[in-house]
């Protein structure tokens, strides 16, 4: 019996801890000055280099961060913001996934993922996630963690969500782009 209870003491400190550490991590909140960033990407399978400081100027941006390019939760996210960034667009804002994972394999996961509708970047080292503070130890490595982050031109971010779980993503970042929209509504 005294066996059962060590191993349940420590298997419960050591989620704690985690929790704790992953607590410790948080993404940049609503409010903040984004970070700025260039990085080197595609969009279709063809190589570009994106600007936050270029695109802001264009709009809001739907910055995304996933943790590596044809993972199952990616995958199902990459669909989700291909399906929707028709409506983005339409609102005058610009949708870019970042990640730090498998980043060789970014120009076929924008083809084939990313549906050719939205960029995607490489993100080596999570230099740019690490800004963000949106960073997750997968298997060993540091990756970027699911946040996304919707900023406004000024740079002011708008919206920050961390969850595993790629469903909710979209939703959030689209409400939040419709609300910054009806309050600032574009020339026509």
């Amino acid at each position: 019996m005294t066996t059962i209870r060590y191993l349940i003491a420590t298997l419960t400190l050591g989620t704690t801890l985690s929790l704790a550490a992953f607590a410790a991590s948080a993404a940049l909140p609503v409010g903040a000055k984004a970070p700025d960033f260039e990085l080197q990407g595609a969009l279709a399978g063809k190589p570009l280099t994106f600007s936050l400081q270029q695109a802001l100027q264009k709009g809001p941006v739907v910055l995304y961060f996933f943790p590596a390019a044809f993972s199952a939760g990616c995958t199902i996210e990459a669909h989700d913001f291909a399906e929707a960034t028709d409506d983005f667009k339409k609102m005058g804002a610009t949708v870019i996934g970042v990640t730090a994972g498998n980043t060789e394999q970014i120009s076929d996961f924008s083809k084939l993922e990313c549906r050719d509708k939205f960029a995607v970047a490489a993100d080596p080292g999570a230099k740019v996630a690490a800004e963000y503070k949106t960073l997750v130890q997968i298997k060993g490595k540091t990756l970027s963690d699911r946040t996304s982050y919707v900023i406004a031109p000024n740079g002011n971010i708008l919206l920050s969500y961390t969850d595993r779980n790629p469903d909710t993503h979209i939703e959030k970042a689209l409400a939040t782009v419709k609300e910054y929209d009806a309050a600032h509504p574009q020339a026509q």
